[in-house]
């Protein structure tokens, strides 16, 4: 790649031996090597970052994924964001391919939008760029005052499709529920398939959570000396409570191979409800598709269990020891996205190269 070697530092966090080894591929794609930073914790537990070469006037990339410890993960980012701010960096680039917290971007019941805090705590360390990867929510790019390059990893997985799955033409793409079906008619159109949307009690709790907080209804007898002019026995209509309709598979996928596609897969659950429904239905395989293969507790154990052929997810989370667990679970390099976006924004060139052919909804 052409890339101005001078001007650019690449920094590997140290949160896992994974994101070390993305980093250096990203590294080896631009033609540099890693820059010299040594990140530890203390016996406190304490995270402690030095840089260890010049960064003053240069343009910085700090390579960051999730691990389990996702909160030590959080402020080592930090920390090496504002080493290098006092440092006198020109600019800050932040490469987190799985932005972590970003299911928690709407407000729950009097919980808090985290992301947002999230967001506000990167660009007060001194953060100026963001390169994440198929945020859960697209809004959240509107949490940062920074520019936020949301690439996406459909392009790789639909290659994926196409070249390992010899009669994919045979397949149907399937949403676990409806509110994954924009997702699945992305792929849909792009691969010239037909759709199937799974509806009723399979689909995802997420959605049954009450959006906003909730409250007390108000007490029937208010005194006239605290609410003068309120009458006493108005009563306001509340929205009348969700039922969720026995199971129901919108779409033929009888004889055919079924694609459940996502953004994340971390509890399967619903993927494993989705893949016993497909197979009562007729589907002869079943492959699910995500970008972020977060794999939490024993989830490579019930996918093996499982009716599901493959699990397909891409490198943005280490998922390494899932792996070793479960053989049904694959993996596809974005390391030549990230690369390339971090080439682009160095060189200053444009990056709507990269969003190419994505729409709105994509």
């Amino acid at each position: 790649m052409n890339v101005t070697k001078g001007g650019l530092v690449l920094f590997s966090a140290n949160s896992n031996a994974s994101c070390v080894e993305l980093a250096k591929r990203i590294g080896e794609r631009l033609g540099i090597e890693l820059g010299k930073v040594l990140v530890y914790q203390e016996s406190n537990r304490e995270t402690r970052v030095q840089i260890q070469e010049s960064v003053r006037g240069k343009d910085v990339f700090i390579i960051q994924t999730v691990s389990k410890d996702v909160n030590t993960t959080i402020m080592e980012l930090l920390i090496m964001v504002y080493a290098c701010r006092t440092s006198c960096a020109k600019t800050i680039s932040g490469v987190i391919p799985y932005f972590p917290y970003s299911k928690q971007c709407k407000m729950r019941k009097r919980g808090s939008i985290v992301s947002k805090l999230l967001a506000s705590m990167m660009c007060k360390a001194g953060l100026t760029h963001l390169i994440t990867m198929d945020l859960h929510q697209k809004e959240i790019q509107g949490f940062f005052n920074i520019p936020v390059d949301n690439l996406r990893a459909s392009p790789f997985l639909l290659q994926y499709i196409q070249e390992e799955i010899p009669d994919y033409r045979n397949a149907v793409i399937v949403a676990k529920s409806p509110a994954s079906a924009k997702r699945a008619q992305s792929f849909a159109e792009r691969l010239r398939l037909g759709i199937a949307v799974i509806h009723g009690e399979a689909q995802d709790a997420e959605s049954d959570l009450v959006d906003g907080r909730h409250s007390p209804p108000a007490a029937k007898g208010i005194s006239s000396s605290s609410a003068a002019g309120i009458h006493s026995s108005l009563e306001i209509p509340l929205m009348y409570p969700k039922e969720k309709p026995p199971i129901t598979v919108v779409g033929d996928v009888g004889g055919r191979i079924a694609i459940i596609v996502d953004d994340i897969i971390d509890d399967v659950a619903s993927f494993l409800a989705a893949a016993d429904t497909l197979k009562e239905r007729g589907a002869y395989k079943i492959f699910v598709m995500a970008t972020h293969g977060i794999l939490s507790s024993d989830a490579p154990r019930l996918i093996e269990e499982s009716a599901i052929d493959e699990v397909v997810v891409t490198n943005t989370i280490p998922h390494e020891i899932q792996k070793l667990q479960c053989p049904k679970i694959k993996t596809v390099d974005i390391s030549m996205i990230l690369s390339e976006a971090i080439r682009r924004i160095h060189n200053g060139e444009s990056m709507s190269y990269l969003f190419r052919n994505i729409g709105v909804d994509d």
